[in-house]
């Protein structure tokens, strides 16, 4: 392809994005917030099994296989695996996929820069909501970006044992995450409404990072239970402190799910692991699969 039809694809893509601008990211992401949590049966039925249809769902592992056994949409969206259908063992010397999903981008950030997609960055000091000391500790580290589809399974697990220290909530945008929106939307992930949780681990400092998008605004963790939708748009930063009552998550413990899919980014500091080399973009993984290994 040529420079100028580049340019010109280009512009008809950042076009066709323009109404993401206008529409009401957030009221539309809490009008899809209450269907979604709607018991009416006939209206859950038809959603849970259309959806299923339509992204052909494998509901093979989940302990419910039918629309029938969840009473609303919202419970069939974060529905739990069964026993062994995922290889959820702990290893010392590897760093497990925290999701059910897809390679977007894996690589080493170069000083303050993460690659969002190809020709497109956006920095670490606004992905971390300028906390200077983790963009410190994570400058010339390692990053993963992975992308749970609609029908992926949206619980998130523990790539590594760890002790939490500090969790950020920024509030922001809602666009879309697919690939369309990684390409069109500078620093998509360092725009949209995000959670970050900093944890202190054998590896160092270690961050895994919710990023919301439109219709996924809804986020839970083990820990702090719904953090989204809520009304309070500001930055909160919550410290765990206290060592006597710290807060350990191990290895493939469940962290938290998204209410509808989104995006898991990983952040490790520099020299203390290796990305597997077959992980290249769009490569699929699933939860508790080994994605790097521990240096040695």
């Amino acid at each position: 392809m040529s420079l100028l039809a580049t340019r010109i694809n280009r512009l008809i893509n950042r076009i066709k994005i323009l109404p993401l601008y206008c529409i009401p990211q957030h009221g539309l992401t809490a009008l899809v917030y209450h269907l979604t949590r709607v018991e009416y049966k006939p209206w859950k039925n038809f959603l849970i099994k259309t959806f299923m249809q339509y992204f052909k769902v494998d509901m093979a592992a989940a302990i419910g296989s039918s629309e029938e056994d969840y009473p609303c949409f919202n419970a069939f969206f974060i529905r739990h695996l069964k026993p062994g259908a995922r290889h959820l063992k702990q290893d010392e010397a590897s760093i497990l996929a925290p999701v059910d999903g897809a390679v977007s981008q894996i690589g080493t950030i170069d000083d303050d820069r993460l690659l969002q997609a190809k020709g497109i960055d956006y920095t670490l000091t606004r992905l971390l909501a300028n906390d200077i000391e983790a963009v410190k500790c994570f400058q010339d580290g390692l990053f993963a970006t992975l992308y749970l589809s609609p029908r992926d399974y949206h619980r998130i697990h523990m790539p590594v044992t760890g002790r939490l220290i500090k969790s950020i909530f920024v509030p922001g945008s809602l666009f879309p995450v697919n690939t369309f929106g990684v390409k069109n939307v500078d620093q998509i992930f360092a725009r949209n409404e995000r959670y970050i949780s900093l944890f202190a681990t054998e590896l160092g400092l270690m961050a895994q990072i919710m990023v919301g998008a439109v219709c996924v605004g809804s986020m839970e963790t083990v820990f702090a239970g719904q953090i989204t939708p809520t009304k309070k748009r500001t930055i909160h930063i919550q410290a765990y402190n206290d060592e006597n009552n710290a807060l350990w998550l191990n290895q493939a413990e469940e962290f938290g799910h998204f209410n509808m899919g989104s995006t898991v980014i990983l952040l490790f500091e520099k020299d203390k692991l290796s990305w597997l080399e077959d992980l290249q973009e769009n490569k699929a993984i699933q939860v508790g699969q080994i994605i790097g290994k521990v240096a040695v």
